[in-house]
């Protein structure tokens, strides 16, 4: 069954509801700048949860999903040029993930429009819960490698990440909460060119993603110009306190982070 695009795209904003979805996208955005992610793992379950709680607004998760695609596009962009320096962008993986990605998430954010509410948070429990199992996974000597001299499988990346695509495009995400992963654990990637390398794959992955919720009529535009402001602000600011932390503290905030959101995902889909 086709379930319409249900988004309004006349969204009546209030100082209050201005001000709780700005404070969102900075948090999470800061977060995301500094782990690599879009910041679509945290900001989901905010935006989806937290303004009805505070009697503010209440998005549905097609609504949800498209402002996450908008904004996540400008977050990595502030992501990606704070990390331009230091070495840590490996060209050959944006490229080979970067492409793959691309066309993924355009097939995906297309076909989120057919899929029901509880069908979108569905997926997005399932992505969460794959790349929670992946973060708990031993990643012994992991960042001991040269990153001069680093190698990868090109065909497993590129088709881990058309997959990726596919599902972080329905959920209105750029994918990199199981992109991040996904690298760390099968591809081998170092920490650091993994958080800097998955924001530009994002940032190319958060085009597909936009077009397609823009295209099927998803997106509020006054809520995600806000977290666009929010995320411009915030994604450099994390990533510069990103390149000063630890690395196996970043994989543990990640995985906290991704780990919640799961279960939170998971307990409004059992609730109903």
């Amino acid at each position: 069954m086709c379930f319409p695009a249900t988004a309004r795209e006349v969204f009546p904003l209030t100082l209050l509801l201005i001000v709780v979805i700005f404070l969102l996208g900075f948090a999470g955005s800061f977060v995301s700048g500094m782990v690599g992610i879009g910041g679509s793992i945290i900001k989901y379950p905010m935006l989806l949860y937290i303004p009805p709680l505070l009697g503010v607004a209440a998005f549905s998760a097609h609504e949800v999903s498209g402002i996450s695609a908008v904004q996540v596009f400008f977050a990595t962009i502030g992501g990606v040029w704070a990390y331009r320096r230091g070495g840590y962008l490996n060209g050959q993986l944006i490229l080979y993930m970067g492409t793959s990605i691309l066309i993924g998430s355009f097939i995906g954010a297309y076909a989120s429009n057919f899929f029901s509410e509880a069908g979108v948070n569905m997926v997005y429990a399932l992505l969460a819960t794959i790349a929670v199992v992946m973060m708990f996974v031993p990643k012994k000597g992991l960042d001991d490698q040269d990153l001069t001299r680093m190698t990868f499988h090109k065909p497993l990346a590129a088709g881990l990440s058309f997959v990726v695509g596919i599902g972080a495009g329905i959920v209105g995400a750029a994918g990199a909460f199981i992109l991040v992963p996904l690298m760390l654990v099968v591809l081998k990637i170092p920490t650091r060119m993994t958080i800097a390398t998955s924001l530009a794959v994002t940032l190319i992955s958060s085009i597909g993603a936009t077009v397609g919720k823009v295209a099927t009529g998803q997106v509020l535009y006054g809520p995600a110009l806000i977290m666009i402001i929010a995320s411009l602000i915030a994604a450099p600011l994390g990533a510069k306190a990103g390149q000063k932390v630890n690395t196996k503290l970043l994989q543990s905030i990640l995985a906290v982070i991704i780990l919640g959101t799961a279960i939170q995902i998971w307990l409004q889909i059992v609730t109903g």
